[in-house]
Formats: C-alpha cells, sequence, structure tokens
C-alpha cells in the first residue's frame, strides 16, 4: 500500500516531474491552473505517495479559490487536484490513498466546501462529490460544465451563480 508523506517534504523538481509525466507539460495551459493562479498550495492538504521503494508513485495538491459571487461578495472554498499518478503505478489504489487522505485532513470543525474538476461518477461515488451546485458556476477558460464539482455538508449554503478563482487574501 501507499506510504504517504506530507508534500512538503519533496522536492518541488520531482512533483513537476511526475506531473509532467502524468498530464503532459501543456497541462500548465488548463483552466485548473487559472483558476488557482498566484496562490500557494496548501501545505496541510496535499500529500505524496510513495512506491514500495520509497520512490514517488503520485501527488495530490489543494489551494484556496473563492467563488465571487455577481454581487461581490467571495466564499472561499478548497480546489482539490490535480491528483497524479505515475502511468506505471496507476490502477493500485495511490490517487484514492491520496484523496482520502487529503479530504481526511480538512478540519472538521470549520470545513470549506471543497471544488475540483472531474469525473462526477468517479468522485462522488467515493468522496460525494457533485456537480448538483455549480451549474451557475464559471471558470476563467474553458471547462466542461457537467466535471465541475463541488462537496459540501450543504449544498444549499453554496451561490447558485459565480466565478471561480484564486483566494489571494
Amino acid at each position: 500500500m501507499a506510504n504517504l508523506i506530507p508534500l512538503a517534504d519533496v522536492a518541488p523538481e520531482l512533483v513537476e516531474e511526475l506531473l509532467d509525466r502524468a498530464f503532459e507539460p501543456e497541462r500548465k495551459t488548463r483552466t485548473a491552473y487559472k483558476v488557482r493562479e498566484g496562490t500557494e498550495w496548501l501545505p496541510g492538504l496535499s500529500f505524496a505517495a510513495l512506491d514500495d521503494n520509497d520512490l514517488l508513485a503520485g501527488t495530490i495538491q489543494c489551494w484556496p479559490v473563492a467563488l465571487t459571487t455577481p454581487e461581490g461578495r467571495k466564499v472561499p472554498m478548497i480546489m482539490v487536484g490535480p491528483v497524479a499518478v505515475l502511468p506505471e503505478h496507476q490502477g493500485r489504489g495511490f490517487g484514492k490513498a491520496l484523496m482520502t487522505a487529503s479530504l481526511t485532513a480538512i478540519d472538521p470543525r470549520a470545513p470549506l466546501p471543497q471544488v475540483m474538476i472531474g469525473d462526477p461518477e468517479y468522485y462522488g461515488r467515493f468522496w460525494g462529490f457533485s456537480n448538483e451546485a455549480t451549474g451557475g458556476w464559471k471558470l476563467p477558460g474553458p471547462f466542461e460544465q457537467h466535471r465541475l464539482l463541488a462537496r459540501c455538508e450543504n449544498h444549499a449554503v453554496l451561490p447558485r451563480e459565480g466565478m471561480l478563482g484564486p483566494w489571494l487574501g
């Protein structure tokens, strides 16, 4: 099984190499990068998975973002991802272990809504992500609306409309 460590304990260049292998170097042009532009990933919610030889097999990063309503109110959220696993390690549970560790690390006394771009069936089945509240949300670039997912104790507290972007303070 995966040995998980804080992502902060991994050299940044190794994380970048892993992300390039998992998603290709063009990944930086994706809309998700624009959503979190100018922010730093959250160390307490970001992890690395090591394989049986203690080599980097996968990572997860979480980011501070906000949904800005049409009235200008900023609703802070946590953007989950990327969840990246090297191709030769996919299907072995590394991604599930990383997701579970990250979501479990969120303080239950003050849980912020979590948001991600991903497969609704997969992330809904295992972690309760849904696109039911995100239909009126926009992103700063192209995306498939049904893949914009949120996870929250009570979806009724989420704004119906807004632009998702970086939380810069």
